[in-house]
């Protein structure tokens, strides 16, 4: 294994090994020291009762997508990796919001550009570059169209010298997001950059178990105030068996606020080419969000907010999540099936009364083009006076080549 494939390839051979979440993908191969990925993904959708409609190019999301990355090692144990993106539309005009970092339906970015270095177990990171959410489950990246969504201006420390163990250190100075760099931590737009500190631990000495612990620090998440989270989870399995618990934590300095926890458990087993999973969730009604820390974007890591897309952490709420698959000589049938029940919280102007979401898809792999088709159904129902029921449907085309 290449030196400088340690912070890409350590995510993948140990802190996934639990199984839970994939890996930022596209991963480079640690026999190549370059990778891309041609993408495309079309969506429609409708509101309120509207079905879907391909006429309307307001409910259209269209992108097609080339990703380049590079990774290499030098000398002395220094190193460099970048990607570049590019997407279009090729002048269609199907979408009047193509599912993109940009408003642009044309355009490109440099998603990744950092260096590395390492010596023995120890191997740093410095620069532009994604965060895998596994170890990072508060600013975390993820892709759409096979284009980073979020990347983070950081410099990450990895060091595996203790037995079964994987040390992870950070400091995030900025999150880029939709092409606009947030400051995370700044007192106001032209002030200096306080930051965002974080300390994860990936522990494996139990057999078949993975230990995760993830603390951040933002000194001054707003003005002089700070604001600090903790997150932890447990995966194992034994036989065919898989369970995990997850607690999440999140407080600051700010007066008259409450601290949002949340705590969520789950089990799943296979039978044949059939698996299932339950998962059940609550968190309170405090007034910290579980999304990713102060960029105003992404899914929450939380297990729960799957389906809910992390909008609903300001209230009491419990939650039944019920995941399902199949698999086919080709390919596997999936799907999943949500309800969340909340209480109503006096700070907030409307409140939600119920939700219940469902998922449906095919994905499966053809002369190496990864493929999905899948259908989102979601129905909020509110308990505010006068506040209709919001409901949304999403059909998903995307295919993945990568190389």
């Amino acid at each position: 294994m290449k030196k400088g494939l340690l912070l890409s390839v350590v995510a993948s051979t140990m802190i996934f090994a639990g199984g839970d979440i994939a890996p930022v993908e596209p991963a480079a191969p640690a026999s190549a020291d370059f990778w891309g990925q041609i993408g495309f993904a079309y969506q429609f959708q409708g509101f309120n009762n509207g079905g879907p409609s391909l006429g309307k190019k307001t409910n259209n999301n269209f992108s097609t997508s080339l990703v380049l990355g590079v990774e290499k090692q030098l000398a002395y144990g220094f190193g460099f990796g970048a990607e570049v993106a590019g997407w279009t539309d090729f002048g269609l005009n199907i979408a009047d919001n193509p599912r993109v970092t940009s408003g642009d339906p044309t355009s490109a970015e440099v998603s990744q550009a950092y260096l590395t270095y390492s010596f023995g177990n120890t191997a740093i990171k410095a620069g532009r570059q994604a965060l895998p959410k596994a170890v990072s489950p508060w600013a975390w990246s993820d892709r759409t169209a096979g284009v980073l969504d979020i990347t983070y201006d950081a410099v990450v420390v990895a060091n595996t010298d203790l037995p079964d163990t994987t040390l992870v250190g950070a400091f995030v100075a900025n999150a880029v997001n939709n092409d606009t760099v947030v400051h995370i931590g700044k007192n106001s737009p032209n002030g200096p950059i306080d930051g965002i500190y974080m300390l994860a631990m990936i522990n494996k000495s139990l057999a078949n178990t993975t230990l995760t612990l993830t603390g951040y620090y933002v000194p001054k998440a707003f003005g002089p105030k700070a604001e600090w989270s903790i997150w932890g989870s447990a995966l194992t399995s034994f036989d065919t068996i898989k369970a995990g618990l997850q607690v999440a934590y999140v407080d600051g300095d700010y007066a008259n606020t409450d601290a949002t926890f949340g705590i969520a458990g789950k089990v799943g087993s296979s039978w044949g080419d059939f698996d299932a999973t339950l998962i059940a969730g609550y968190i309170n009604d405090g007034d910290y969000s579980l999304m990713t820390a102060d960029t105003g974007a992404g899914t929450s890591a939380f297990w729960t907010d799957n389906e809910m897309n992390g909008d609903s952490y300001q209230q009491n709420q419990w939650a039944l999540l019920l995941k399902a698959g199949y698999k086919l000589p080709v390919g596997k049938v999936y799907g999943s099936l949500g309800y969340w029940d909340f209480s109503n919280n006096s700070n907030l102007l409307v409140n939600m009364d119920n939700a219940w979401g469902a998922r449906l898809g095919y994905k499966f792999t053809v002369a190496g083009v990864n493929a999905k088709v899948e259908y989102r159904y979601r129905d909020i129902s509110y308990s505010t006076a006068g506040v209709p029921d919001a409901k949304r449907q999403r059909i998903r085309v995307e295919a993945y080549y990568k190389f």
